[in-house]
């Protein structure tokens, strides 16, 4: 098993300064961070924190490191963990990445320093060294939402939402109101939620008979500006689309914005759809069309895996169903909104 000697070594820096790297210490240069950081991944190093984290007694408490918390989505996944784990007399601490692998590392080290009896990570971006290397060295940790594939990964359980039947449902509900030219918001491709979105969507297309141009493919980050920014290069092309999919709520009011924000409304001049649909969509004007996860059961279900493995027991990977909601936001009639 690797030694701080071995990860200094491969850094070509001194124990002393793994040490303050590890303790997120800021005397030490960007790019020195950044080299101990990959020497701690490539060698699968377990600083004393992860190491904390396999031991035999119990703190009944458990990490939850969520991407955003912003994004409403999050916030009721962080509820549903809470919720599930008092029920089984476990509390939970949780740490906001704001969608940073920085800030990500620096909430798994944080919760290890607690000695909390096992992790839930939705990774932000490809994965962080420090969350990389608690979970091959054998933390108890499952992924919930999204996940990260690799070397020492797959024996970590995924608990996630299936949204390609619910993406194909709401293609099919595009094109049966007249929609052709049809665009998307798409999340990071880092994510495996921002490329799955994208590659059902396309294949949702594909079987309706429609084709996904390049211009009708915009770059966002799951977060509101980048709604808006990609949504007003679509709103300049020659040709707009007639209808816009964004790939995560917080993308799909800020593309509610742009088009509001040019005297456009929705859906009479765009149609809009979101992925993740939230409680006050409903309040919008006009309430959105939305494909909604089992947020509740995907919450109870990480929680179950992860106390599974804490308590010694084999967790399996849980995959779960999304499903369309229909509103108005598409050109329903108002017949559609439940």
């Amino acid at each position: 098993m690797p030694a701080i000697k071995d990860v200094a070594r491969r850094a070509g820096v001194s124990v002393a300064t793994v040490s303050r790297v590890l303790n997120d210490h800021p005397s030490v240069r960007v790019d020195t961070r950044e080299r101990v950081l990959a020497a701690v991944a490539d060698l699968g190093y377990r600083p004393n924190a992860v190491a904390r984290s396999l031991r035999t007694d119990q703190t009944r408490a458990l990490g939850l490191v969520i991407s955003d918390v912003l994004n409403p989505f999050f916030t009721e996944l962080a509820r549903s963990v809470e919720d599930a784990a008092r029920e089984l007399d476990y509390s939970v601490v949780i740490g906001n990445a704001d969608e940073r692998p920085d800030l990500q590392d620096h909430h798994v080290r944080t919760l290890m320093d607690r000695r909390i009896d096992g992790l839930l990570v939705s990774p932000t971006d490809g994965g962080s060294p420090m969350m990389l290397a608690a979970a091959r060295a054998g933390t108890p940790m499952v992924f919930v939402d999204r996940w990260i594939e690799g070397e020492g990964l797959d024996r970590v359980p995924v608990v996630r939402t299936d949204g390609q039947g619910a993406i194909r449902a709401l293609v099919a509900h595009l094109c049966a109101l007249g929609h052709r030219r049809v665009a998307i918001i798409a999340g990071p491709a880092a994510t495996t939620t921002g490329r799955e979105r994208v590659a059902a969507f396309r294949s949702a297309l594909r079987e309706s008979g429609l084709a996904l141009s390049a211009d009708l493919i915009g770059q966002g980050d799951f977060q509101a500006d980048s709604g808006r920014r990609v949504t007003a290069r679509f709103l300049d092309l020659p040709h707009p689309p007639d209808a816009i999919f964004a790939a995560d709520n917080l993308m799909a009011l800020g593309a509610m914005d742009e088009i509001r924000a040019r005297g456009l409304r929705v859906p009479d001049d765009v149609a809009l759809a979101a992925f993740d649909d939230i409680p006050w969509f409903v309040h919008t004007d006009p309430p959105i069309t939305a494909i909604a996860q089992p947020t509740g059961a995907l919450g109870r279900a990480a929680v179950t895996a992860l106390i599974d493995l804490v308590e010694g027991r084999p967790a399996e990977s849980v995959t779960l169903s999304a499903r369309l909601v229909t509103r108005r936001s598409c050109g329903e009639s108002e017949g559609s909104t439940p």
